[in-house]
């Protein structure tokens, strides 16, 4: 067991300034609500605070298309009636919407799951969170499912630089289908998904079937629930298979994307999870000791997204959070009783023992055709991925330099001095 875990946690107030349109339910304001939770617990004060450098095209390009990338570049809300042809091509539209600050918007979420990938693979930190990432449906070449670029897979990408096998964990409701997509061929990546599958469900994949193909066969596992799945059921088969898991596939790193929307109450959910329940999977992965990599994903019920990951951020941080939710610029969101707890879910659950237990020998099955730890011959390890004439100031975006000191600070326990730049002192939205 290594001494107390280091941990660095990426925000930009910008992320969460952006809007997705009147009806649409990706409401990124949700951020903005986590990280002032985060601060009126003042668990910033236990973690290193970045803001991500804006991930550039070219690193963007390193997973999707670069045609792609160009046009989420190019396209503004002003030039829309150019681009029909596109827009279909791209698959933009009601579900993935051109707004202003699109591309921006991805850079930052983009740029911190992959800071944060650097610097797990520095050895900077123990625990890298990013909760503005975790953007799992999109594709090489198409935004689907609110998401334009798909963050994880490039910080997996970053991850495999010093990793021979990384370990990809979903707990969203939705199936984590783009991240799948990407690694199905390969071994060097083990995608494992717990989602709600059938009835037409977006995305429609993850049946328990869909295993890998060619050198990746046996290395994708999923793990279809029906309607609502309560927290023994879930937490139960969760630590079943993601220990076998881990002891069977060994890997060098985990990412965790943490998808609120399976929570009890999600407007686009159908399960029955409490916070605690959902957070004891993210206190499972940790005990490892493994570097781990943490995103948001889906989740909206904004309230209770951020409640989930401010709780979530205090058990990566060994830290048990009171109920009643300190005063913050946001408190008028989690009336009338002001507390971390969200109400129980009523949806039957339609995941008999039987179900569950098929699911179980299915997947242990699976995981039984795979050697230990595949032998995967780790190349020479490439360099951080580096962009030639670029400004100064940017180009190290872990460089804490005068103009980021707003978004910066830093308190371990042994620290008493408090500066005039605190975050907890400041509005950080």
């Amino acid at each position: 067991m290594r001494s107390k875990d280091k941990i660095a946690y990426f925000y930009d107030g910008d992320v969460g300034s952006v809007y997705f349109g009147p009806n649409h339910p990706m409401k990124p304001h949700r951020l903005c609500m986590t990280h002032h939770l985060v601060l009126s617990y003042e668990l910033h004060k236990k973690m290193e605070i970045y803001r991500p450098h804006k991930a550039y095209p070219v690193e963007l390009a390193q997973f999707h298309s670069a045609d792609y990338v160009e046009f989420l570049h190019r396209i503004t809300p002003d030039t829309l009636p150019m681009f029909s042809k596109e827009l279909a091509k791209y698959n933009l539209g009601e579900d993935c919407p051109v707004f202003d600050n699109l591309f921006e918007f991805c850079q930052i979420y983009a740029g911190g799951t992959i800071d944060a990938a650097r610097r797990l693979n520095n050895q900077l930190c123990d625990i890298a969170i990013n909760w503005a990432g975790g953007l799992h449906h999109a594709k090489k070449c198409e935004a689907s499912g609110f998401c334009y670029i798909n963050d994880l897979v490039l910080g997996i990408l970053e991850l495999l630089k010093h990793h021979a096998r990384v370990l990809y964990i979903d707990i969203d409701v939705h199936h984590g289908d783009g991240v799948e997509e990407a690694f199905y061929f390969t071994d060097r990546v083990m995608t494992v998904s717990f989602h709600k599958y059938g009835d037409m469900f977006f995305p429609g994949t993850g049946d328990a079937k869909e295993i890998g193909e060619k050198e990746g066969k046996y290395y994708a596992i999923n793990v279809p629930f029906k309607d609502g799945i309560d927290d023994p059921s879930f937490t139960r088969l969760f630590k079943t298979i993601i220990s076998k898991v881990v002891e069977t596939y060994q890997p060098g790193a985990i990412v965790l994307q943490c998808g609120a929307d399976s929570l009890a109450g999600d407007r686009l959910g159908c399960f029955n999870l409490s916070i605690d329940g959902h957070a004891e999977c993210v206190k499972f992965v940790k005990r490892f000791n493994l570097p781990l990599l943490v995103t948001g994903g889906g989740g909206y019920t904004k309230e209770n997204v951020a409640r989930c990951w401010a709780v979530e951020t205090g058990v990566l941080l060994d830290t048990v959070l009171p109920n009643e939710i300190p005063d913050n610029d946001y408190i008028k969101y989690f009336a009338p009783d002001y507390s971390l707890k969200i109400p129980s879910g009523h949806i039957e659950n339609l995941n008999s023992k039987s179900y569950l237990s098929t699911i179980k020998m299915q997947v242990l099955e699976n995981l039984r055709s795979i050697q230990h730890a595949p032998s995967v011959q780790l190349q020479e390890v490439p360099p951080d991925f580096y962009i030639p004439d670029f400004d100064e100031d940017e180009q190290n975006p872990d460089e804490r330099i005068d103009l980021h000191t707003q978004d910066k600070h830093i308190q371990r326990d042994d620290e008493y001095y408090e500066g005039d730049n605190d975050n907890d002192h400041m509005d950080i939205s």
